[in-house]
């Protein structure tokens, strides 16, 4: 009886997160890295699809523990830069990689080439959540207080 309300208790979790604008991104984040996977895994040069992988994991990761608010009991890790810093080695990766497939893919292979496209759609979504994670920290940086001496 706890395990079925523990599991409906994450299921809505899930249902909710994913109705956020940071949940709706890591799960975008999340489906064009299979895409790009599915692709790179059809082409003849499937040793492309590492980066996919990785960034598949990373942003499960993130999306598990944004979603169960783990991030709000493990106070050692500064989450909001560490996710601005995997979406922005995402966003690089991404780019060089595509960038590569589809300077080199003219030999017909139609899967790297498609790869090269999606990875260049992954390289945009995980660049505009750089940009919106970069706000957030700008935005909390000038809203905190600073110490007044009394004495001046």
């Amino acid at each position: 009886m706890d395990d079925a309300s523990d599991s409906a208790s994450c299921m809505d979790r899930l249902k909710s997160y994913v109705r956020t604008q940071k949940g709706m991104i890591l799960a975008a984040e999340m489906l064009v890295s299979i895409v790009v996977i599915i692709c790179y895994a059809a082409s003849r040069y499937g040793g492309y699809s590492t980066v996919a992988i990785c960034e598949l994991v990373f942003a499960a990761v993130f999306f598990g523990i944004f979603m169960m608010d783990m991030d709000k009991q493990f106070k050692l890790v500064n989450w909001m830069w560490t996710d601005l810093f995997r979406a922005g080695i995402g966003t690089i990766l991404y780019l060089i990689t595509s960038l590569v497939n589809l300077i080199g893919g003219h030999s017909g292979d139609g899967a790297r080439i498609a790869g090269g496209v999606f990875g260049l759609l992954a390289a945009l979504l995980f660049a505009y959540d750089t940009y919106t994670l970069f706000l957030q920290i700008k935005s909390t940086r000038q809203h905190t207080p600073t110490a007044t001496d009394d004495r001046v």
